[in-house]
């Protein structure tokens, strides 16, 4: 069974909460039984977790390589747009595939959200596809690790 770091990023615990027109109305609790639920049916184990702390979100990408994780999917939050700190850790795990994704579609939203700093280290970026985002952020792993086998 494959591994994968789910990591969600400041005020993603409030999904369902916050901003409805824009994150949905589908709780925290319920993305990640989905996330879990979807991974399983893919033979991956989908390790999920949220902070609002960008040295946690550092710490987690790190623990990622030394755990041998299959991968990460990430949504950065906030910190897609200002955290060197998260850029620099994804850069430094390579080859560990790092998928980032994000509920709305940041290219659409205000200027300063176009702006990743992770984003030129990870395989892609998923944006807009609401939380079958992190669906395809898995898929996309899985297909890169089969393709190097």
């Amino acid at each position: 069974m494959m591994k994968i770091m789910v990591l969600n990023g400041p005020n993603l615990n409030m999904v369902g909460i916050r901003e409805k027109d824009i994150y949905g109305t589908v709780s925290y609790k319920k993305m990640i039984d989905y996330i879990k639920e979807e991974a399983l049916k893919r033979n991956v184990k989908a390790d999920c977790r949220q902070s609002n702390h960008e040295g946690d979100l550092v710490d987690w990408i790190q623990e990622a390589y030394f755990e041998e994780y299959d991968g990460i999917v990430m949504n950065p939050g906030a910190y897609t747009h200002t955290s060197i700190a998260i850029a620099d850790a994804v850069k430094a795990i390579a080859p560990v595939p790092v998928v980032e994704v994000h509920i709305s579609d940041i290219q659409s939203r205000e200027a300063f959200r176009h702006i990743s700093y992770a984003a030129p280290y990870c395989l892609t970026q998923i944006k807009g596809e609401g939380i079958k985002g992190y669906i395809s952020g898995i898929d996309a792993i899985i297909n890169s690790v089969h393709e190097t086998d």
